[in-house]
């Protein structure tokens, strides 16, 4: 359980570096084609190519597993291009509350969908995430606020194509290796798209002036090579409502990255909000009682 643990969060703060680097990539007069092409390409290369070196067996889109995966990644590059264009229209601050809304989101569907009812304390956990995250987004340092609705949309279209890939991504590829799983994942994802966005920057020159492939390196690896990869291999051990809770984590590491890269300033009340996510995913993971426990043991020995 505790590996798990670890590994999604671990995803979390990955996914969370990216809204400082694309920031960082649009004052670099970069598009939101370019930026999430780029991502998708590199990582794509990335995880077949540790694929390949592994000496694993390959499957072809005739296996089943493969193909649900390959599908999959449509929600990934769905999440990339909502999400950034969310924060063209509106504060990177509310675009990030939007996008947290997956938390009740995930739980809602698993409830829905699987019949697995959330434990108290988790839903508990998410009253206090949500609340933390009007804080620590600066919802209420903000004034006189004007938000395009166009953003607004985005942000929550970003939300549910997350939902969808938390949801899916543990009881999908489960007879893949997490490296070939992501693998095809982020294939699908790179489809989809080059199908909205042509890499038009392979033969523009753009590639390589300005250096769109350095903006590639970052973008892929926290983007798209790590976060599929652990998110495959912890959310099976942590289920999908926990793995949800855990995910929230991207918020502070956001939040962190936003104040020591770009230098925007962070309030008390920013701080108390991301103080109050880490409380709700540590009281999330208590231990449980030795009379559950040993319910536990027994219905799984």
């Amino acid at each position: 359980m505790w590996k798990g643990i670890l590994l999604v969060l671990t995803g979390a703060i990955s996914f969370g570096i990216l809204s400082t680097i694309v920031k960082l990539g649009y004052h670099e007069g970069f598009t939101l084609g370019e930026l999430c092409s780029i991502q998708a390409g590199f990582g794509m290369l990335a995880l077949w190519g540790i694929h390949l070196l592994s000496g694993r067996t390959t499957y072809g889109l005739k296996n089943k597993d493969v193909r649900t995966s390959f599908i999959l990644g449509s929600s990934t590059g769905l999440v990339s291009i909502t999400y950034y264009q969310s924060v063209q229209y509106i504060p990177a601050s509310i675009a990030i509350i939007l996008l947290m809304q997956f938390t009740w989101m995930s739980m809602l569907a698993e409830w829905l969908i699987y019949k697995k009812r959330p434990s108290a304390i988790q839903w508990v956990a998410v009253v206090f995430i949500l609340a933390g995250t009007l804080l620590a987004g600066g919802l209420f340092n903000s004034r006189g606020l004007n938000l395009d609705w166009r953003g607004i949309g985005f942000g929550m279209l970003a939300a549910i194509f997350y939902t969808t890939f938390i949801v899916v991504s543990g009881r999908v590829g489960q007879t893949l290796t997490p490296v070939l799983k992501s693998a095809w994942i982020v294939t699908g994802a790179f489809l989809l798209i080059t199908l909205i966005f042509p890499p038009t920057y392979l033969w523009n020159g753009r590639l390589t002036t300005p250096p769109l492939w350095l903006w590639g390196l970052p973008l892929a690896t926290f983007g798209t090579v790590l976060p599929p990869f652990l998110f495959s291999k912890g959310m099976p051990q942590t289920g999908v409502a926990l793995g949800a809770i855990l995910s929230a984590a991207e918020l502070p590491v956001a939040t962190i990255a936003a104040t020591i890269v770009l230098h925007e300033q962070v309030t008390p009340l920013q701080i108390a909000g991301v103080l109050i996510i880490l409380s709700a995913i540590v009281a999330a993971n208590l231990k449980k009682p030795k009379a559950a426990l040993a319910k536990s043991e027994v219905l799984n020995p």
